[in-house]
């Protein structure tokens, strides 16, 4: 029998049920109905149940974590500093990715934390936290964002190190490994991020805090080209398993992107990553960018999404706002094998998505890039 799904508190308004499409056949940046489920054989073994075998018809969750702004949800939580960072995953799918899989007390880690949104609502939520960061500008400010929540009266705890996550063993102390429950993150998107805008009087609107740091450092997953950051967020991923506890999972946030008119199918490619890694996909969740009305899908699209739009379609192609990120569950194997990371997984994620090899050719999906979970 599947374990029930726990309530999420960051969830306002309407609820979907489980698998339930919200796609409106009037209403062009709506999601399809085969863009939010996926054949039950897809999913290799889902947690819960007790046979290990995948429950006929089993479908896919639809996260609603765009009910409120982005601004509604980091209100009160995060420093007016954080708005500066090229690409922030939105609070609510941190929050509903750790009430589901963490119960309180867990351990929760981002290898690749910004400004500290994982770390942030998982001591809210009453778990402990852990990330790691490249650049130090964003260190600073996610440990800003924890002390902000120290301010609030929360009294887990959260820290943030300073190092490239390809490098995760040498930089947590060992009282970490084999005690996260569950890892959040996201890889960095590159030139699809999107930052902020202002309007200079005879200048037009210009673009800033677009950026990841020093585009010519090299030691930025984000400036060093596609296929070896694949190679990279493939190696985290492998650093990841040792402080996994047996059984724990990995919720990665990806979207597709646009590069030279050419469609970047990101989360097949992360999904080969992952079991490249020795991780077992488990999962392949549909997380919303946009408001479920009753009817139809609100988009809550940036300015440059929304440019990007118009000028394709002014161009003749026929593209729409992004409504939704997916989301990539993994976990570790249920018991420790020595010699096991890097291996190969024991489970299967089978179809189009599951043959997916880095470097493949990516295939048709619409919709404009936004920016890179942080």
């Amino acid at each position: 029998m599947t374990t029930p799904p726990k309530p999420n508190p960051a969830d306002t308004g309407t609820r979907l049920a489980e698998g339930t499409p919200v796609a409106h056949e009037h209403v062009p940046n709506a999601l399809t109905e085969t863009s939010v489920r996926v054949a039950a054989d897809d999913l290799g073994t889902r947690p819960g149940s007790p046979s290990g075998e995948v429950p006929e018809a089993a479908a896919v969750s639809v996260w609603t974590t765009a009910q409120t702004s982005p601004a509604a949800q980091r209100k009160g939580r995060y420093t007016a500093e954080s708005t500066a960072h090229p690409a922030k995953m939105l609070p609510a799918v941190a929050a509903h990715a750790i009430a589901h899989y963490t119960e309180p007390g867990d351990l929760v880690l981002d290898p690749m934390c910004g400004i500290g949104t994982t770390l942030v609502e998982a001591v809210h939520a009453g778990r402990r936290a852990v990330g790691v960061e490249y650049e130090p500008h964003w260190v600073d400010v996610a440990r800003a964002n924890l002390d902000l929540a120290v301010e609030h009266d929360v009294e887990h705890e959260g820290r943030v190190f300073h190092g490239d996550a390809r490098q995760l063993s040498a930089l947590l102390p060992p009282e970490y490994v084999g005690q996260a429950a569950l890892v959040v993150t996201s890889p960095p998107y590159g030139p699809s991020t999107h930052g902020q805008v202002s309007v200079v009087p005879g200048g037009g609107v210009q673009k800033y805090h677009h950026l990841y740091g020093n585009t010519l450092d090299r030691g930025n997953l984000a400036n060093i080209g596609h296929h070896r950051l694949l190679s990279g967020f493939t190696r985290i991923l492998a650093e990841l398993t040792a402080f996994l506890r047996p059984g724990g999972h990995i919720a990665i946030t990806i979207r597709p992107w646009r590069e030279h008119a050419e469609l970047i199918d990101l989360p097949s490619q992360i999904l080969a990553c992952g079991r490249h890694a020795g991780l077992i996909p488990v999962e392949r969740c549909v997380a919303l960018l946009a408001r479920a009305a009753e009817h139809d899908l609100v988009a809550r699209g940036s300015f440059f999404q929304r440019d990007f739009i118009r000028k394709q379609r002014e161009a003749g192609l026929p593209l729409h706002l992004i409504a939704h990120e997916d989301v990539l569950v993994f976990r570790t194997p249920l018991r420790r094998v020595a010699g096991a990371a890097g291996a190969s997984p024991s489970g299967n994620f089978r179809g189009s998505a599951g043959r997916a090899r880095l470097g493949t050719s990516p295939t048709e999906h619409s919709g404009a890039p936004e920016s890179r979970a942080a």
